[in-house]
């Protein structure tokens, strides 16, 4: 996840994000509608579906488009690649993070509504309303922890770690935060566009936004002050490579 090759052109890059990001709600949304249907009655069953087909849905994800756009699927974590990488030229250019976040955004919506087609749901607007104090302070807590993981595996040389260990700890915050980690601006929006067990009322969706973007300043300070410096992937020695 991140580290973005940027020789790869930017079409490509722009559709990996649009295909990932809109697999990803699907994935979430998908899941959440089967998990009302075959456990009705169990809200905790209902979750406990859902968390897990997102952390295999995500895993996987990363590993299929990671290698095309850094898999970042999420706003911030590309606001994120500019600001660490811009000294060393190795992160996205500022026109680049908005053309991610356009795709993202666009993958979000697209994802939401392939979800309702699927399983034959109606297409409109989330009423779930998900505006309370806890929620948007788990979404702060969620999302810096997100951008801090992310970034200590990049600048440590680490990345080929992203797939299980970011798709661990979603799963975790699913069930840590009482927001269950939306921690994605792009997944938030699209959210909304489901009224199921994974939507988002419009109402609640800009503050939820506004939470993870606060996260994400919080994460990038927590990444500068455990890891001021990449340091460079270890190079294997003559025994690591029998």
């Amino acid at each position: 996840m991140s580290g973005v090759s940027l020789a790869v052109p930017l079409s490509r890059r722009l559709l990996a994000e649009f295909l990932g990001t809109a697999l990803l709600v699907a994935v979430v949304v998908g899941s959440g509608i089967a998990a009302e249907t075959l456990s009705p009655e169990d809200v905790g069953l209902q979750l406990l579906q859902n968390s897990t087909a997102t952390v295999l849905g995500l895993a996987v994800l990363i590993v299929w488009f990671g290698p095309v756009s850094g898999a970042h699927f999420n706003p911030v974590v590309s606001v994120a690649d500019w600001f660490l990488g811009r000294r060393s030229g190795t992160g996205l250019r500022p026109r680049e993070v908005a053309a991610y976040a356009v795709a993202q955004v666009g993958g979000g919506i697209a994802g939401a509504v392939l979800a309702n087609v699927m399983f034959e749901v109606d297409q409109r607007l989330s009423t779930k309303d998900r505006l309370g104090s806890g929620h948007l302070v788990a979404e702060v807590v969620a999302t810096a922890g997100l951008v801090a993981l992310i970034f200590a595996l990049v600048r440590t040389g680490r990345g080929a770690l992203a797939a299980p260990a970011v798709g661990a700890y979603i799963g975790a915050a699913y069930w840590f935060t009482s927001s269950t980690s939306f921690a994605n601006p792009a997944v938030t929006i699209g959210r909304v566009f489901t009224d199921t067990f994974a939507g988002i009322a419009p109402g609640s969706a800009p503050a939820f936004v506004g939470m993870q973007l606060l996260g994400l300043v919080v994460g990038v300070a927590l990444t500068l002050a455990l890891h001021p410096t990449p340091t460079p992937t270890p190079t294997p020695t003559v025994e690591e490579n029998r």
